[in-house]
């Protein structure tokens, strides 16, 4: 058992603190912007709720957070009661945040300078992987400190690795969310395609599942990509912003994403037809206008 700090209590860090309490035994304290969540979740599983990043983090032996993107997660880590002005020697801080390898390097330095360490540690499994326990986690850091923090991750993953340097696991990441942007406008304009056909989607999907086509998109989302349904996971709105990380990456180490980019613009046209909060597989929607 260990004491630790979780801050961001999203659709993502709710359930992830709650299985540090819950599988992983550990004596947890929560910080949240909205301190009625706090409050909400230390009633649910028993921990305790501060109200500042550097009072979730004081005395802590790991300080876990999951926020939404670069500018926050500076606010959450070195602005007035940030996390770092908390956080104590020899702790180590996991930011599962999905975030720029730049600002990862940033704070593993920062840290470095303040005498504890800085793992960067994007997941992938969405929504439903983080209530199941079921994430796969991608890290960039030391192999010490990454050895400790590990066993904690445990409580909330089914994977997790050291990719290398600090910010590999944000590139991991970046790596997985291209991979991801393919897969699902393939699926969307092979489901609209079949649909236009007239093709019993049932028995194709259970044909061409077995064979190359397959994928965990189109055995998850094919059902309700046909039914036109996408209230099932990551929203449209955190995709984009994800995608924009991955190409500002690409555009600072001369990787060439012209399908990343393409389908970046597909997601705009979703979020123009109302779909923000929709999930990821929404693209087929603007197929079938």
């Amino acid at each position: 058992m260990a004491k630790v700090a979780f801050l961001g209590l999203g659709v993502m860090g709710y359930p992830m603190a709650g299985h540090l309490k819950a599988k992983g035994g550990h004596e947890v304290t929560v910080y949240n912007r909205t301190a009625a969540k706090a409050e909400k979740w230390a009633a649910q599983f028993g921990g305790k709720a501060a109200p500042t990043p550097k009072a979730a983090a004081q005395g802590q032996d790991f300080v876990f957070a999951c926020v939404g993107n670069d500018n926050d997660l500076r606010e959450v880590m070195l602005g007035k009661d940030g996390a770092f002005e908390g956080v104590a020697k020899g702790a180590i801080l996991v930011d599962h945040t999905t975030a720029s390898a730049e600002i990862a390097r940033e704070l593993f330095a920062e840290a470095k300078n303040r005498g504890f360490d800085f793992i960067d540690a994007p997941v992938s499994g969405g929504q439903a992987g983080a209530e199941n326990g079921a994430l796969t986690v991608m890290c960039g850091g030391e192999d010490a400190p990454f050895a400790r923090a590990e066993k904690v991750i445990a409580a909330y993953a089914k994977a997790c690795t050291l990719m290398g340097a600090p910010g590999s696991g944000q590139l991991a990441k970046m790596v997985n969310q291209i991979c991801i942007a393919g897969l699902v406008v393939g699926l969307a304009e092979g489901l609209h395609f079949a649909l236009r056909a007239g093709l019993d989607i049932e028995k194709l999907v259970a044909t061409i599942s077995k064979g190359a086509a397959q994928s965990w998109q189109m055995e998850n989302r094919y059902k309700t990509m046909a039914a036109g349904k996408f209230d099932f996971g990551f929203a449209v709105d955190w995709m984009r912003k994800d995608l924009s990380i991955c190409l500002a990456e690409a555009r600072r180490n001369g990787a060439n994403l012209p399908v990343t980019a393409l389908v970046d613009q597909f997601y705009s046209e979703v979020q123009k037809m109302g779909g923000k909060r929709w999930d990821t597989s929404a693209l087929i929607a603007r197929l079938e206008k």
